[in-house]
């Protein structure tokens, strides 16, 4: 299996390097000359274009969603982070919700379509390094998505889980989204099998992984007498669902 990794992986990367550059010049044009709604219907599609890539390596996708998350409130999605490939299938398959992300400063450059989306798509840009900035930009960040009605979504272990096993979550970063959007929705999302996907590491990638999303019973904030009492049940509820 590994040996027929290698040239499947060099396909992989042909069909994602290719897509990305294909992307670009469309995502700049749809926002520069369309606008924003319409970079938002380019951004889906080249997700959906990225997850066809993934099926050359015979990665598979399974969403399960038994929910129906109101579309006229804000969203918090809280998962845990196995690799970069947990970013699409949320997009693709939660798009309705508009999710946005809170990423390392580092991807606002250098990355096809992935940095022009990330800098002009509505996401966070956080420094690592500069706690108040980044405090800032989660705090402008929650405005948009109070506004909008969007989903923002956050992976509070901060890092990604290089084996599936989930990392304890920082809280500051998720503190300040539910402080700053009170009347969100919560819904844990439980992520996995994306680390199978670079299983032996960036090169070769790993076969056949089926990349599994499962969606969990929405929480009100209000319905939770503290902060960290909703963050305790989100962790315990996203983590206790992770496969070994």
């Amino acid at each position: 299996m590994k040996i027929l990794a290698y040239p499947l992986t060099v396909l992989y990367f042909i069909a994602f390097g290719l897509t990305l550059l294909i992307f670009h010049p469309i995502l700049w044009i749809s926002h520069r000359v369309f606008g924003y709604h319409t970079l938002e219907k380019t951004v889906n599609i080249l997700q959906f274009c990225l997850l066809r890539c993934l099926n050359i390596l015979g990665t598979r996708f399974t969403y399960n969603n038994p929910y129906n998350i109101d579309t006229d409130a804000p969203v918090i999605i809280v998962a845990n982070h196995q690799s970069m490939y947990d970013i699409s299938p949320i997009m693709w398959f939660m798009r309705k919700h508009h999710p946005k992300f809170i990423s390392k400063i580092e991807l606002g450059k250098g990355i096809p379509s992935v940095s022009y989306n990330l800098r002009h798509g509505g996401s966070a840009l956080i420094d690592r390094k500069n706690p108040r900035q980044s405090i800032k930009a989660i705090s402008d960040f929650s405005k948009f998505i109070n506004e909008t009605n969007y989903a923002a979504v956050i992976f509070p272990e901060g890092t990604r889980s290089k084996n599936g096993h989930p990392k304890p979550f920082q809280r500051r970063g998720l503190q300040t989204l539910i402080k700053n959007i009170p009347t969100a929705t919560v819904v844990p999302l439980t992520i996995n099998n994306s680390w199978k996907t670079l299983r032996y590491g960036k090169f070769p990638m790993g076969l056949g992984a089926n990349i599994t999303l499962t969606v969990h019973k929405p929480l009100k904030i209000a319905t939770f007498a503290n902060t960290d009492e909703l963050i305790d049940s989100v962790e315990h509820t996203i983590t206790s669902h992770v496969q070994p």
